[in-house]
């Protein structure tokens, strides 16, 4: 049957049609595939091709304020194995596993895994890079290294508990090291090479570097001459003492910025695995909770003052050993009293019947209102793991009693940073800073400042006058009352002692207290307040005066010096008890001759050096107080007043 030419027409417009749509399709197609996902398609086929080698960012470093390094990295590499590209994994194993120093067929089993890339975690993890450089000399196919840090304590145990440390894998575990580990860590980076499906190199294809970002530097309030200092008297106190534990922490009153903190026992944190987790886990600064004692007396005494309850030169009281309170008798430390005396005498013995009357005259609200103002109860805010509340009675249960004992510091219980923060806020004019030890965030690639901390004004709490009056109290504690041992020739302190039992299954243990004290200077313009507790001091009388003060005295006389803070005459003269040696005061004795001084050095000795007949310098200078029986250096010339 003949088909008409029509007919076949309309066949070949049909078939010609379909067929433009057929290719009009498969361009479409190949045009999506090659201009909209044709990049994302070579990544993913990049991907199945390539094998990846990390390279670890450094984490960021962590600085005093004057750019010490407390912490920081050390190159150790890391080893590798591509297994398909092993061409002879006995050979191999045997090798690496002598550099490695571990189990030839531990080696031999992890080589011979079905994986495109296996990190050698046991032995090969954060090796040396002399390790390191033996393994690359032995030009083995398919082992490689990846640069990789681990983290570096300079001072070892120094600042331990705030540092915190850092694990295996460069993350943050405990103190600042956890607190900022986002900012601290950075981005990974990678060396990527692109191989078969055999793991052979692909020499077509070129390698490809992601570079690593590194964290970024952490720069810290503390400075490490003041932490140097109270390191230093925290050791000569464990070695002393043999105390359970120990607390200092020195801050700038009038900021908030912890100046140094440290606490006993502490740890390296390169060797945290060595010790109890009880040692690492716990900021003792920030953490502990115990009564506080007479230290605690000072926010008592500031709100007396602010709410005019009382003069404290010209009001007395007497006081015969106790008071009763609510069918209780409450002691003073003094057996039989103080007798009469004026309330700014009771401050500076320290006399707990006065305390408990200023309490009664504030009542209870009152006094808990100025407590909470000072922040106790409620955590202060620092910038570090773990911070404590303390406890405090709740107002509705807040008996005769226990307004009396929370006036002088027992029954309540608080931590070391809320004492100092408050104490601070007490003699600084009154304002109440949230305390920080992180003062700034710095990109270690452009030097640029990425975040500040600035001081932070919670609230005001008392007067301008209410604070010189405290200051002014807590100096005459220390010139002429139980804080005697904190005198300083030369630099106005003023501070409180405390000495608190510590209670066990609700009952007060005996002779086993925690003894502190809270001191600062100048007690004119305060530049530096230091709390230092010591936790059951060993084969001594334990008073915070005796134990604690004399420790505050000697870290802030050489903090002081180290912050550039002037000595001055202008002092109250110290009362001196029949422990206290007569200091003598150097003369000048340049321009005189060996005669002379003999005849009126008696009670010092001296050391000459030179030859000649008159003294042309010594050390140390004129004006400067000493110890009987110190010894003065001369030096010897001819011509007075000058050096040969």
């Amino acid at each position: 049957m003949r088909v008409s030419n029509v007919t076949v027409r309309r066949r070949l417009i049909l078939v010609l049609t379909f067929g433009l749509c057929i290719f009009f399709i498969i361009g479409v197609r190949l045009g999506y595939v090659q201009f909209v996902i044709g990049d994302w398609l070579t990544g993913k086929a990049l991907d199945s091709w390539s094998r990846n080698i990390p390279f670890e960012p450094q984490r960021g470093e962590i600085l005093d304020r004057n750019d010490v390094p407390l912490a920081t990295n050390v190159s150790a590499p890391t080893v590798f194995v591509i297994p398909k590209q092993i061409t002879d994994p006995v050979e191999t194993s045997k090798k690496l596993a002598a550099v490695l120093d571990i189990s030839q067929l531990d080696v031999y089993k992890k080589i011979t895994k079905r994986s495109s890339i296996i990190r050698m975690d046991q032995g090969g993890r954060k090796i040396s890079n002399e390790k390191a450089n033996q393994v690359r000399e032995l030009n083995l196919s398919g082992v490689f290294i990846a640069e990789d840090s681990k983290r570096h304590y300079p001072f070892g145990s120094y600042l331990s508990h705030v540092l915190g440390f850092a694990g295996i894998d460069n993350q943050g575990l405990m103190g600042l090291e956890a607190y900022y580990d986002k900012e601290l860590k950075g981005t990974k980076g990678h060396v990527s090479f692109f191989s078969d499906a055999r793991g052979r190199r692909m020499p077509s294809l070129s390698d490809d570097y992601e570079r690593p970002k590194d964290g970024y530097n952490l720069k810290l309030t503390i400075d490490s001459k003041v932490q140097t200092i109270i390191e230093r008297e925290l050791d000569i106190a464990q070695a002393k003492y043999n105390p359970d534990g120990a607390v200092a922490i020195a801050m700038n009153p009038n900021t908030g910025e912890i100046l140094g903190m440290t606490s006993r026992p502490d740890f390296n944190p390169e060797e945290y695995r060595r010790v109890s987790p009880e040692v690492y886990n716990r900021n003792l600064p920030v953490w502990a909770n115990y009564e506080p004692g007479s230290t605690f007396k000072i926010i008592t005494l500031a709100a007396a003052i602010e709410e005019k309850k009382v003069d404290l030169e010209k009001e007395h009281f007497h006081d015969p050993g106790s008071i009763e309170v609510g069918g209780r008798k409450l002691r003073c430390w003094k057996r039989g009293g103080h007798g009469s005396q004026s309330f700014l005498e009771g401050v500076q013995n320290s006399c707990n019947p006065g305390f408990v009357i200023l309490g009664q005259r504030l009542g209870k609200e009152k006094l808990f209102s100025y407590i909470k103002n000072f922040g106790f109860g409620q955590k202060t805010g620092i910038d570090l793991q773990g911070e404590g509340t303390g406890i405090l009675f709740n107002l509705k249960n807040v008996g005769p009693l226990e307004l009396a004992t929370t006036a002088f510091g027992q029954g309540v219980s608080v931590t070391p940073i809320q004492q100092v923060t408050a104490v601070s806020a007490a003699i600084n004019g009154g304002f109440l800073y949230e305390p920080y030890i992180a003062k700034e965030l710095v990109d270690p690639a452009t030097g640029k400042t990425v975040m500040k901390q600035t001081p932070k004004l919670k609230r005001r709490v008392i007067s301008e006058k209410t604070s010189e009056e405290v200051r002014h109290a807590l100096e005459t504690v220390v010139a002429q009352g139980t804080g005697g041992n904190a005198f300083v020739d030369g630099y106005r302190v003023g501070g409180k002692t405390g000495t608190a039992q510590k209670a066990k299954d609700g009952k007060y243990l005996q002779n086993n207290h925690i003894v502190s004290f809270i001191g600062m200077a100048p007690a004119d313009d305060p530049q530096l307040v230091v709390y230092v507790a010591v936790d059951n001091p060993k084969d001594t009388i334990q008073f915070g005066g005796t134990v604690a003060a004399p420790i505050v005295g000697k870290i802030i006389d050489d903090s002081l010096r180290a912050m550039g803070v002037e000595k001055r005459k202008n002092q109250i003269e110290k009362k001196k008890s029949w422990l206290d040696q007569e200091l003598i005061k150097v003369p000048n004795l340049v321009g005189k001759t060996a005669k002379e001084i003999k005849v009126s050095l008696y009670d010092l000795k001296i050391q000459s050096s030179g030859s000649g007949k008159y003294v042309v310098n010594q050390a140390p200078a004129p004006g400067v107080k000493l110890k009987p029986g110190s010894v003065i250096r001369l030096f010897m010339g001819d011509k007075p007043g000058s050096e040969d």
